[in-house]
């Protein structure tokens, strides 16, 4: 059974950092990459970050470049993404998810996700 559980959301002030942690179990971690995604109240869901299964291939979303870092710990099965100089855009639900490669499609249901909210 495939486990993504988020974790390290948080209320945080304009300017501020958070770093989240993505626990992934039930699935060949080296073999596939990982996203990160959020959905911003009366928004639609939305790629933010992703890393291939070697960690050598990022993608970031254009809003967050320069601001978020994504990477991997394969021994740990956990994917991480530190966030930098957060903007009260940024305030969504985050969630992890697995691909086959980098920008095809999720290949399993959203998890509880973690909240992160900036304030202004």
């Amino acid at each position: 059974q495939v486990k993504l559980v988020e974790s390290g959301g948080g209320l945080v002030q304009s300017g501020g950092s958070l770093r989240l942690s993505c626990s992934t179990s039930g699935f060949v971690f080296t073999d596939r990459a990982i996203s990160w995604y959020r959905r911003a109240p009366g928004k639609e869901r939305e790629f933010v970050a992703g890393i291939n299964s070697y960690g050598n291939k990022i993608e970031y979303a254009d809003s967050v470049k320069g601001r978020f870092t994504i990477s991997r710990d394969n021994p740990k099965s956990t994917v991480y993404l530190d966030m930098a100089d957060l903007k009260p855009e940024d305030t969504a639900e985050y969630y992890c998810n697995v691909q086959f490669v980098l920008r095809t499609s999720p290949l399993y249901d959203f998890g509880q996700g973690t909240q992160v909210t900036v304030s202004s």
